[in-house]
C-alpha cells in the first residue's frame, strides 16, 4: 500500500511541493544547484521538506514498516483474511507461522528495509552537508535547518536500531563514505540518536513558533520512544518532564487523540503527518467495512480484521474484564456479547455486528451487507470480514468513498499518551512505583477507567494492558513485544508461540436470533523464532561491504 499522491504537513500546516520539485528538476543538477538551493531560507525549506515524508512512509498507512501488511497482524491483534499469496493477504500470517520461511533474504524482504533507510539516511545527510557547505542564511535559521534534520536522521536510526540492533553509522561528512565500513555497536547507536535529538530538542522553537515544522516537543517526545528501546530509563523520564513543561495534554475524546489533526485543536498530537482531499492515502481502500463499498457496487474493504483475541483484551467501560467463555464455543451461542458494555476505547477502534457506522448498523453476519468469509475456505473475501469485526481506528467515517478515494486521516507519529506510557515503564524500571501508577491513571481517567495504585507483576502487567489498548493499530505492539524479550515465549506468558487468532461467525436464525460461533483463523499455531529479535543483514550488503558479516543466529 502506497501514497496515491504523497503530501506533507507536519503539525497541521501544509507546504507546497510543485515549486520545490520544479526547482529541483533543473539542469544542471550539480553542486551549483545545490548552492542556489540552500542560498535562501524558503528554497532550503523546500529542500528539508522532502525529507519529511519519511515519516509517512514508516506509518500504518504505508508499507515501508512491515512490507506485508501492518505489524499488528504479526501479534494477536490484526488478521489479513485473503488466501492469495500477497501482502496484505495471506503473507503476515505466514510471517507470524514461522518455521522455515523465515529465511534472510524473505525476512529481509518484508519486514527489513535496511536499503531505503540508508537511502534516507545518505539524502538527509547530503543535505546536512550542503547546510553547512552553502547554508547563507542567519544562525538561528541554520541551527533550525540543522535541527530539524538531525531529528529525522534520529528517526530513520531510531528504525534501524529496532531491526537490527548493530548498525553503520553515518553523519553528514561525505568523505567518510567508504564501500567497506563496518557495523557500531548497539550502544554506539543510540549514543547517535541520542545526541541527534538532543540537539534537535535545544534548537528547535516550541509548537507555537514552529509554524508548522518539527518542533521542540516533538524531539522530547521521541527522544522518550527511543530511549524507552536503548533502556535508558532515567532520560526517558527527565524527556517526558520537558514534554510536560510544554503544556501538551490529553484529549478528552480518545478518538480525537489520533484523527484529529493539530490545526483544528489537537493538543495531544506532537508529531503528526496531515492530508487534505487533494493529498492522500489508500488506507480507507483496504480497511473501510465491505458494506461502504457494496452500497457504491464494489466488492473491496476490510483486508485487515481485529481478531477475537484483540477484542477480549478490552475491559467493561466500569473497570473489569468480562467472562467470555460463553462465547468460546465452537458449536454456538445466541446470547448476544458484551460489546456495549465495553470501555470508550474498544468502541472507538472496533466495529463489531450491530455498531453505528456512517448512518447504518454494522452487518457482519453470514449475507449480511457487510458479510462473513471463511478463512481459508473463501480465498478471496471481497470485503467481508474473516473474523466477525472490522477496523474503526484510523478509518476515516467521514469518508465518502463515491466522492473522493484517497483517505485524509492524518499519521500521528507521536502523542502525548504515548509519552505518558513512555513515562510509566521508565518509572516501574527504575523503582518509581508512584510515578508509573500516576501516569498510568491519567491515561485512564481520560476514558473513566477506575485505578488503584500497583506494584511488582501486577503494575508491570498494567502497563503492557495499557499499551496494548491505548497504542492499538499505530505500530507498536509487534516491537513492544520484540524489545521486552517477551516474542519468543508461549502465548500464555505474553508471547507469540503457539496460539491461533480467532473470530466469531455469526448466523441469523429462522427466528431472528443471531448465532455466534468461535472459530479459528489460522491453519496453525503461531510461532515466533529467536531469531528474529534482530532481522538479517541483507545479502545487497554483504555483497558489497568485506567489513560486515552476517549475525550469528542468521548464518
Amino acid at each position: 500500500m502506497k501514497a496515491r499522491i504523497i503530501g506533507l504537513c507536519i503539525l497541521g500546516a501544509s507546504f507546497g511541493l510543485s515549486s520545490c520539485n520544479d526547482f529541483l528538476d533543473m539542469t544542471p543538477t550539480n553542486s551549483i544547484s545545490d548552492k542556489m538551493l540552500w542560498s535562501t531560507t524558503t528554497d532550503a525549506e523546500y529542500a528539508v521538506n522532502e525529507l519529511y515524508k519519511y515519516f509517512y512512509n514508516l506509518s500504518n498507512f504505508a508499507l515501508e514498516e512491515c512490507a506485508a501488511g501492518m505489524t499488528e497482524a504479526l501479534t494477536d491483534e490484526l488478521k489479513y483474511g485473503s488466501y492469495n499469496y500477497n501482502a496484505l493477504c495471506f503473507i503476515p500470517s505466514e510471517i507470524a507461522y514461522g518455521g522455515t520461511t523465515l529465511q534472510p533474504s524473505y525476512v529481509s524482504t518484508y519486514l527489513g528495509n535496511w536499503e531505503n533507510l540508508y537511502e534516507y539516511v545518505r539524502r538527509t545527510n547530503e543535505n546536512l552537508s550542503n547546510l553547512h557547505k552553502y547554508g547563507t542564511f542567519s544562525s538561528a535559521d541554520a541551527e533550525r535547518f540543522e535541527a530539524e534534520m538531525r531529528f529525522i536522521r534520529a528517526f530513520l536510526y531510531f528504525d534501524l536500531l529496532k531491526r537490527y540492533k548493530e548498525v553503520i553509522i553515518y553523519n553528514e561528512d561525505m568523505t567518510q563514505i567508504v564501500r567497506d565500513k563496518a557495523l557500531s555497536s548497539e550502544e554506539a547507536g543510540w549514543d547517535f540518536v541520542e545526541e541527534d535529538l538532543n540537539y534537535a530538542a535545544t534548537h528547535l522553537p516550541d509548537q507555537a513558533n514552529a509554524k508548522g515544522r518539527i518542533d521542540k516537543g516533538a524531539a522530547y517526545a521521541f527522544l522518550t520512544r527511543a530511549m524507552l528501546y536503548a533502556k535508558r530509563y532515567d532520560k526517558v523520564k527527565s524527556a517526558a518532564e520537558e514534554v510536560q513543561k510544554l503544556g501538551y495534554t490529553l484529549e478528552s475524546n480518545y478518538a480525537d487523540s489520533y484523527s484529529k489533526t493539530i490545526l483544528n485543536g489537537n493538543k495531544e498530537a506532537i508529531l503528526q503527518y496531515c492530508f487534505d482531499r487533494t493529498i492522500g492515502h489508500d488506507f480507507d481502500t483496504y480497511y473501510t467495512p465491505g458494506g461502504d463499498y457494496k452500497l457504491i457496487g464494489v466488492n473491496s474493504g476490510g483486508y485487515g480484521t481485529p481478531t477475537q483475541e484483540m477484542v477480549e483484551s478490552y475491559e467493561l467501560a466500569k473497570g473489569g474484564f468480562p467472562d467470555w467463555s460463553t462465547w468460546h464455543n465452537t458449536e454456538g451461542v445466541t446470547d448476544t456479547p458484551p460489546y456495549d458494555k465495553l470501555e470508550p476505547r474498544f468502541q472507538a477502534t472496533i466495529l463489531y455486528n450491530g455498531a453505528t457506522w456512517k448512518g447504518r448498523t454494522i452487518e457482519t453476519f453470514v449475507d449480511g451487507l457487510d458479510g462473513w468469509c471463511q478463512w481459508n475456505k473463501d480465498k478471496t473475501p471481497e470485503g467481508r470480514s474473516t473474523t466477525g469485526y472490522y477496523l474503526r481506528k484510523l478509518v476515516d467515517e467521514n469518508h465518502n468513498l463515491a466522492d473522493i478515494d484517497v483517505s485524509t486521516q492524518p499519521w500521528t507519529v507521536i502523542r502525548y499518551a504515548e509519552v505518558l506510557l513512555n513515562y510509566a515503564e521508565a518509572c516501574y524500571q527504575t523503582g518509581d512505583n508512584a510515578g508509573a501508577n500516576e501516569a498510568i491513571r491519567t491515561v485512564r481517567t481520560r476514558v473513566g477507567l477506575p485505578y488503584s495504585d500497583k506494584s511488582g507483576d501486577k503494575l508491570w502487567k498494567a502497563i503492557v494492558q495499557e499499551r496494548k489498548v491505548e497504542l492499538a493499530y499505530e505500530g507498536q505492539w509487534y516491537w513492544d513485544l520484540r524489545r521486552w524479550n517477551v516474542a519468543a515465549k508461549s502465548y500464555e506468558e505474553g508471547g507469540l508461540n503457539g496460539y491461533q487468532v480467532h473470530g466469531l461467525k455469526i448466523e441469523k436464525q429462522a427466528n431472528g436470533d443471531l448465532k455466534y460461533t468461535y472459530v479459528s483463523c489460522d491453519d496453525k499455531d503461531r510461532n515466533f523464532p529467536e531469531k528474529m529479535y534482530r532481522l538479517p543483514l541483507p545479502q545487497s550488503e554483504l555483497d558489497n561491504n568485506s567489513a560486515v558479516t552476517q549475525y550469528p543466529e542468521w548464518k
